[in-house]
């Protein structure tokens, strides 16, 4: 009998190893790439750059940031919802790409509503009308008005690319104002930044947590903000609304997602670490002296609810203002 019970036990202890081999790889099994579909120094740098030192931390793995700038974030958007869904490839994105896109790109390469699994909404910025620092003309709004109404078509303004929430806001201020402004796109708010120091283009518009650090060092000088109150981060700059455009409100948000069909358990912890990280005060406070301030927790199910709502929202503005890609 007791020979019997051995022999018995021999056929379980020779499939344990191929159950074991039967298992799925335990997340994450190596590094994880974060797509930023924008030029390195801009607004989602700043946010994703502490959160990815706080997920590393709570998966032991590296998480390696990779820009991939182009068509307003459409490029690197489409780079992250074409990649496999193991969670080895997350994507940081904001308005543009994932709300504003689909009424100004006729054939993008992804579905914002179906390419991806929304992980965390991580916070968002007022755009900043800004213009270069020193002794030039424009030093308010008002004066930004008079010279757009002077010129044949009107003030230069860079944003970070056709599409862009900053983009959006310079032509709802122009429909708002009733004047033309010429559009200028760029890669991303470091390029947009620089020909306004340089003098190339006459002004931005765009995310006032790009832009904060340049303006309070007075490299640049911030005209207005699009958030209904004061940012904090420029407390000296007004906002539209008080500078008599109160139509002309808007905030370039950001979130994380992953391509579609991620595995709904690894969403629930990336969801989980996020928040853990966007609640730690260190990292609050540096997003907000950038300009970022806190938009909740939402859950992935409220976040792609969201998303779907700004959709609706900013598809009548495009429309209406005729844009199209460069």
């Amino acid at each position: 009998m007791q020979r019997r019970a051995i022999l018995l036990t021999v056929p379980g202890l020779l499939a344990a190893p191929a159950v074991l081999r039967a298992q799925p790889s335990p997340w994450p099994n190596g590094p994880v790439r974060i797509v930023n579909p924008f030029a390195p120094g801009g607004t989602s740098d700043i946010i994703i750059r502490p959160l990815a030192e706080r997920l590393e931390r709570a998966f032991g793995r590296p998480f390696i940031i990779d820009n991939r700038a182009g068509a307003g974030g459409t490029v690197g958007a489409a780079a992250a919802a074409g990649a496999r869904p193991d969670g080895q490839t997350l994507l940081i994105a904001n308005t543009g790409p994932l709300a504003v896109a689909p009424s100004v790109f006729p054939n993008l390469a992804y579905d914002p509503a179906r390419s991806f699994a929304y992980v965390a909404l991580l916070g968002g910025a007022p755009i900043v009308c800004a213009v270069k620092g020193g002794d030039g003309p424009l030093r308010s709004m008002s004066d930004y008005l008079a010279a757009a109404r002077r010129g044949a078509d009107g003030v230069s303004y860079g944003s970070s690319g056709v599409g862009s929430v900053g983009h959006l806001t310079g032509v709802l201020f122009g429909l708002e104002a009733g004047v033309r402004l010429l559009h200028v796109p760029f890669r991303g708010a470091p390029e947009a930044q620089q020909s306004v120091l340089s003098g190339d283009t006459a002004s931005l518009w765009d995310t006032s947590g790009a832009n904060a650090a340049a303006i309070r060092a007075g490299q640049m000088r911030g005209l207005a903000v699009s958030s209904a109150e004061r940012v904090p981060a420029l407390p000296d700059v007004p906002s539209l609304r008080e500078s008599g455009f109160p139509g002309v409100v808007a905030t370039n948000w950001f979130a994380l997602a992953a391509p579609a069909g991620l595995d709904p358990e690894i969403v629930a912890r990336l969801n989980a670490a996020a928040r853990d990280a966007l609640a730690d005060p260190a990292i609050r406070e540096r997003l907000e002296a950038s300009g970022v301030v806190p938009l909740g927790t939402e859950t992935p199910a409220e976040i792609a609810d969201f998303v779907a709502k700004e959709r609706e929202r900013w598809a009548p503005v495009a429309r209406a203002a005729g844009i199209r890609p460069g």
